[in-house]
């Protein structure tokens, strides 16, 4: 059986990481399967937004299978970094991370190292109450190299990150909510159904809007305050000259629209 699972259910995709015998770390061959993964989901106009989970109940996702990766690691030269630059770990950690449809990570488990930094890489985590988030590099020498660093600041701050990444203690999932690293925490045996919940909220809104809500947040990050007001005003505004958003827009003026709630809620 394959090492990543690609199940399509209508608009949705549930890609899982299939090697529960070592709390699914990811080797090679997964890293490249991912890759592949991603960008069928990205090229594929019949689905909108991909939950990531990890198979069986221990673990979201390990990290890097160390047996394959460590080795080139200790007789790596000056130019490794630079050929990873635009490899990444797992595809969406750095390389594939500009695609526009949502995805949500389920954390059903462990989410340590690079798994850590895949979970960080979606754009909404929900999280098992058996999850526990852990960065350990730091005990053997190194730090996160594939986006653990900069996202755990973007999206939880400098104090928690610092605290996270100096001590190499993990976390549970109730002090992730806390940091803000995860949106939700629910009985673990209800990850998916509640996965899909948020899921379905998603889709019920326009496929333009969220894919250029994504992008405008995208672009905001790391620039100044006048810069980020800029793109705010040029990508929410472009979406006005679209047809369909034109129409939504006449439906709301009219009082028709399916979103009023009340009297023409949208379906989840």
């Amino acid at each position: 059986m394959s090492t990543v699972l690609y199940e399509k259910r209508g608009k949705i995709v549930t890609v899982t990481i299939n090697r529960p015998e070592v709390m699914n770390c990811i080797d090679p061959d997964t890293h490249r399967l991912l890759w592949e993964t991603w960008a069928e989901f990205d090229a594929d106009d019949e689905v909108e937004l991909a939950i990531l989970t990890g198979a069986g109940d221990e673990a979201f996702c390990a990290g890097a299978d160390l047996k394959h990766y460590i080795p080139p690691l200790l007789t790596a030269d000056a130019l490794y970094p630079r050929q990873k630059v635009a490899d990444g770990f797992g595809g969406i950690t750095r390389g594939q991370h500009r695609i526009l449809k949502p995805i949500i990570a389920a954390v059903n488990g462990w989410a340590l190292a690079g798994g850590f930094e895949l979970s960080m890489a979606c754009d909404i985590r929900i999280a098992s109450d058996q999850a526990q988030f852990g960065s350990f590099e730091v005990r053997r020498g190194y730090h996160h190299g594939d986006g653990g660093v900069a996202r755990l600041v973007n999206i939880c701050g400098t104090g928690f990150a610092l605290e996270m990444l100096l001590t190499g203690e993990p976390i549970d999932a109730q002090r992730a909510q806390q940091v803000n690293m995860v949106s939700r925490v629910v009985p673990h045996g209800e990850l998916m159904a509640s996965a899909d919940e948020m899921a379905s909220k998603i889709l019920r809104n326009d496929t333009w809007a969220i894919r250029s809500a994504k992008e405008t947040v995208f672009e905001m990050i790391g620039r100044g305050l006048e810069d980020q007001l800029m793109m705010d005003c040029i990508y929410g505004y472009t979406g006005v000259a679209n047809p369909p958003v034109r129409e939504r827009l006449q439906a709301f003026y009219d009082k028709r629209d399916r979103g009023r709630v009340g009297k023409h809620a949208t379906a989840t």
